[in-house]
């Protein structure tokens, strides 16, 4: 499929919805709320995203608190990455090959399903280390395949002169929920503890449900899966081959999943040793990038198509360098908070712009296995959160983000350097 003829499929209006693409305002980004079933993904999103950043403040809390150890706490966190790594391309396939809302509702459910055991393993008393990972990599092999069709679906809710808007405003969603979602986690460690933590992520993951349940999506084509899955994974990846950009996209997103994003697997480490607050402080410091990302991601859906969209991936990762490097030498908790906050903003600038691209560059029938692909990339995660949990123990934690922001910097400028055509993307 040529990229003219992608276009005109990414623009289709969905179904059963109004023809015509929202009008701009000030409050453009809203506008896409307007299409039903672009309304029930984004406030499924809500419910889903709460319930995952309650889970990772616990889960955090839970292994420093057990251990002690930096090492294992980037362990443990790393180990919620690995079935990305493994098993995020073979969700993309799914994507492309079954019922969308089927796959998103089966996947939701296993975690539901999951979280409610861990839960009470932790209500009983018997959390250790083991079921700590345990529970990470299922809930890392259900993430595997839910966000690829997640992400895939999101062109089928709007018509293409939306597109800009509803991805930028999904990730708003994303980050309302990782301020409240950090703070709630942490009230609930202090008054709770951390199993009505995991029972409420459950909850939330039975309102994700609902939501998947009311979408109403393309027909599903069976022929989708005439060839064998093999084949499905060769076609993606010799789909991608053939885009230069996308291929760039591709190793520029390995920038911050390995180097910059593991600095929050440290933050109990932070919120413990360095600035000496309790769970309540650390709850906050969880919620400061998410309210930098909100005013980021808010901002780019209110202006919706955006010029220089590579120049603006290489401006964010330059200023999400700079913040943690600026972070790891504070020992004023507000400061922090601030610096936290900036951290999100440029971090969910780079991602939303970087999605933007991707979403509008891929056909309907590669989106699923780009999405999955790209997902990939996120399963390395585990390897900046060993490096880190290693930094942290060998040295400490502040010389560990330190490190970290220096390497984004040196890496950004040397992509800048490589990659001549993303600039003028």
């Amino acid at each position: 499929m040529s990229e003219s003829s992608a276009s005109a499929v990414v623009g289709a209006e969905p179904p059963g919805e109004t023809p015509g693409a929202p009008r701009r305002s000030p409050f453009a980004a809203l506008d896409v709320l307007r299409y039903r079933n672009y309304r029930l993904l984004w406030t499924g999103t809500l419910f889903s995203s709460s319930g995952l950043w309650i889970q990772q403040v616990s889960v955090g809390w839970l292994t420093y608190e057990l251990t002690g150890s930096a090492f294992l706490l980037g362990l443990v966190n790393g180990f919620r990455a690995i079935p990305l790594l493994f098993l995020a391309p073979i969700g993309g396939v799914a994507a492309d090959r079954f019922d969308s809302r089927r796959l998103m509702l089966t996947t939701q459910l296993f975690m539901m399903t999951v979280t409610a055991i861990f839960a009470t393993i932790c209500f009983t008393g018997h959390a250790a280390v083991w079921n700590i990972i345990l529970f990470t990599l299922l809930s890392g092999v259900a993430w595997a395949f839910n966000m690829p069709v997640r992400q895939s679906v999101i062109p089928h809710t709007v018509p293409r002169s939306a597109l800009v808007s509803a991805i930028a405003l999904n990730s708003v969603g994303f980050n309302i929920t990782r301020v409240i979602g950090p703070s709630i986690g942490g009230l609930l460690i202090a008054a709770v503890g951390v199993a009505g933590n995991f029972y409420l992520q459950a909850l939330a993951y039975v309102g994700v449900a609902a939501m998947i349940y009311q979408l109403q999506l393309p027909k599903y084509d069976r022929a989708r899966r005439d060839t064998s899955v093999w084949r499905n994974l060769l076609e993606g990846l010799g789909y991608l081959g053939t885009h230069p950009i996308l291929r760039s996209q591709m190793a520029l997103a390995l920038i911050p999943v390995v180097v910059a994003l593991p600095y929050i697997s440290l933050m109990p480490i932070f919120a413990k040793d360095v600035l000496n607050v309790g769970p309540e402080g650390y709850g906050v410091m969880m919620a400061a990038p998410g309210i930098g990302a909100l005013v980021g991601t808010g901002t780019i859906a209110s202006i919706g198509s955006i010029r220089r969209k590579g120049l603006l991936l290489f401006v964010s990762l330059t200023g999400l360098g700079i913040s943690l490097v600026a972070f790891s030498l504070s020992t004023s908790y507000p400061l922090s908070i601030l610096l936290l906050a900036l951290t999100g903003g440029f971090q969910m600038t780079y991602r939303t712009t970087n999605q933007t691209l991707l979403q509008l560059t891929t056909p309907d029938e590669f989106r699923g296995r780009v999405m999955g692909i790209y997902m990939l990339n996120q399963g390395l995660q585990p390897l900046g959160s060993l490096i880190a949990g290693t930094l942290a123990a060998v040295a400490t934690a502040p010389i560990a983000v330190f490190l970290m922001g220096i390497s984004c910097l040196i890496l950004t400028v040397a992509a800048y350097a490589l990659m001549p055509s993303m600039r003028d993307v």
